[in-house]
Protein backbone atom coordinates (compact mmCIF):
# COMPACT_ATOMS: atom_id res chain seq x y z
CA UNK A 1 0.00 0.00 0.00
CA UNK A 2 1.13 3.46 -1.03
CA UNK A 3 1.82 5.67 1.63
CA UNK A 4 -1.23 8.20 0.58
CA UNK A 5 -3.74 5.15 0.23
CA UNK A 6 -2.28 4.13 3.82
CA UNK A 7 -2.72 7.79 5.25
CA UNK A 8 -6.68 7.53 3.69
CA UNK A 9 -7.45 4.08 4.88
CA UNK A 10 -6.72 5.27 8.22
CA UNK A 11 -8.59 8.14 7.87
CA UNK A 12 -11.37 5.82 7.07
CA UNK A 13 -10.87 3.90 9.85
CA UNK A 14 -10.57 6.86 12.50
CA UNK A 15 -13.40 8.84 10.77
CA UNK A 16 -15.73 5.32 11.28
CA UNK A 17 -14.36 4.89 15.04
CA UNK A 18 -15.03 8.41 16.10
CA UNK A 19 -18.36 8.62 13.89
CA UNK A 20 -19.66 5.17 16.11
CA UNK A 21 -19.21 7.14 18.96
CA UNK A 22 -21.93 9.67 18.22
CA UNK A 23 -22.08 13.27 18.80
CA UNK A 24 -22.04 14.96 22.49
CA UNK A 25 -25.98 15.47 21.65
CA UNK A 26 -27.08 12.29 20.65
CA UNK A 27 -24.65 10.95 24.07
CA UNK A 28 -26.61 13.41 25.57
CA UNK A 29 -29.81 12.00 24.30
CA UNK A 30 -28.85 8.52 24.92
CA UNK A 31 -28.17 9.51 28.87
CA UNK A 32 -31.93 11.32 28.94
CA UNK A 33 -33.30 8.36 27.59
CA UNK A 34 -31.73 5.74 29.69
CA UNK A 35 -32.40 8.03 32.71
CA UNK A 36 -35.78 8.55 31.96
CA UNK A 37 -36.07 5.37 31.49
CA UNK A 38 -34.67 4.05 34.99
CA UNK A 39 -36.94 6.47 36.43
CA UNK A 40 -39.90 5.23 35.38
CA UNK A 41 -39.26 1.60 36.15
CA UNK A 42 -38.33 3.15 39.62
CA UNK A 43 -42.30 5.29 39.54
CA UNK A 44 -43.71 2.22 38.87
CA UNK A 45 -41.54 -0.17 41.13
CA UNK A 46 -40.74 -2.57 38.63
CA UNK A 47 -37.60 -4.06 39.69
CA UNK A 48 -36.76 -6.17 36.99
CA UNK A 49 -36.96 -3.10 34.79
CA UNK A 50 -34.51 -1.23 37.12
CA UNK A 51 -32.31 -4.32 37.49
CA UNK A 52 -32.05 -4.18 33.38
CA UNK A 53 -31.25 -0.92 33.55
CA UNK A 54 -28.54 -1.17 36.43
CA UNK A 55 -24.56 -1.66 35.03
CA UNK A 56 -23.16 -5.13 35.63
CA UNK A 57 -21.30 -4.09 38.53
CA UNK A 58 -23.85 -2.18 39.97
CA UNK A 59 -25.84 -5.01 40.31
CA UNK A 60 -23.02 -7.21 41.54
CA UNK A 61 -22.16 -4.86 44.18
CA UNK A 62 -26.03 -4.81 44.91
CA UNK A 63 -26.39 -8.44 45.25
CA UNK A 64 -23.25 -8.70 47.12
CA UNK A 65 -24.28 -6.51 49.91
CA UNK A 66 -28.35 -7.68 50.14
CA UNK A 67 -27.22 -11.25 50.25
CA UNK A 68 -30.52 -11.24 47.44
CA UNK A 69 -31.20 -11.07 44.06
CA UNK A 70 -31.21 -7.65 42.77
CA UNK A 71 -35.11 -6.96 42.43
CA UNK A 72 -35.33 -7.96 46.01
CA UNK A 73 -32.67 -5.67 47.35
CA UNK A 74 -33.76 -2.82 44.94
CA UNK A 75 -37.35 -3.27 46.42
CA UNK A 76 -35.63 -2.67 49.98
CA UNK A 77 -33.86 0.12 49.02
CA UNK A 78 -37.41 2.11 48.65
CA UNK A 79 -35.45 4.56 45.92
CA UNK A 80 -37.82 7.85 45.09
CA UNK A 81 -38.44 8.83 41.48
CA UNK A 82 -36.55 11.44 41.08
CA UNK A 83 -38.91 13.65 38.46
CA UNK A 84 -38.04 14.96 35.52
CA UNK A 85 -34.30 15.48 33.99
CA UNK A 86 -32.77 18.87 34.69
CA UNK A 87 -29.45 18.46 33.24
CA UNK A 88 -27.29 16.44 31.42
CA UNK A 89 -23.46 15.40 31.75
CA UNK A 90 -21.18 13.40 29.03
CA UNK A 91 -17.74 12.69 29.92
CA UNK A 92 -16.89 10.47 27.47
CA UNK A 93 -18.26 7.13 28.28
CA UNK A 94 -19.73 8.64 31.38
CA UNK A 95 -22.40 10.65 32.26
CA UNK A 96 -24.28 12.22 35.07
CA UNK A 97 -28.17 13.27 35.39
CA UNK A 98 -29.16 15.73 37.32
CA UNK A 99 -32.95 14.94 37.96
CA UNK A 100 -35.71 17.33 40.35
CA UNK A 101 -34.42 14.94 43.24
CA UNK A 102 -31.76 12.83 42.46
CA UNK A 103 -28.90 12.49 40.33
CA UNK A 104 -27.89 9.43 38.41
CA UNK A 105 -24.62 7.97 37.28
CA UNK A 106 -24.05 6.76 34.29
CA UNK A 107 -21.30 4.66 31.83
CA UNK A 108 -21.64 3.43 28.24
CA UNK A 109 -21.48 -0.48 27.72
CA UNK A 110 -21.72 -2.62 24.54
CA UNK A 111 -25.92 -2.63 25.59
CA UNK A 112 -25.99 1.34 25.89
CA UNK A 113 -25.71 3.45 28.79
CA UNK A 114 -26.27 1.86 32.38
CA UNK A 115 -26.45 3.29 35.76
CA UNK A 116 -23.91 2.82 37.50
CA UNK A 117 -25.27 4.86 41.12
CA UNK A 118 -28.60 6.06 41.74
CA UNK A 119 -30.24 7.86 44.48
CA UNK A 120 -27.06 10.31 44.84
CA UNK A 121 -26.93 13.33 46.89
CA UNK A 122 -24.63 16.05 46.65
CA UNK A 123 -22.29 16.76 49.77
CA UNK A 124 -20.56 19.88 50.34
CA UNK A 125 -16.90 19.69 49.41
CA UNK A 126 -17.12 15.32 49.35
CA UNK A 127 -17.87 12.90 46.39
CA UNK A 128 -21.62 12.23 46.60
CA UNK A 129 -23.57 9.87 48.62
CA UNK A 130 -25.61 7.21 46.66
CA UNK A 131 -27.76 4.74 48.10
CA UNK A 132 -27.03 1.85 44.94
CA UNK A 133 -23.66 2.10 43.31
CA UNK A 134 -21.29 -0.42 41.84
CA UNK A 135 -17.85 -1.09 43.10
Amino acid sequence: MTGRACRVAVTVVLAGAVGACGTVSERRDEVRDAAVAFEKAVADGAYGRMCTALAPGTVEELEQSAGSPCAKALSEESLASGGAVRVVDVYGNQARAVLATDTLFLSRFAAGWKVVAAGCSPRPEQPYQCRVKGG
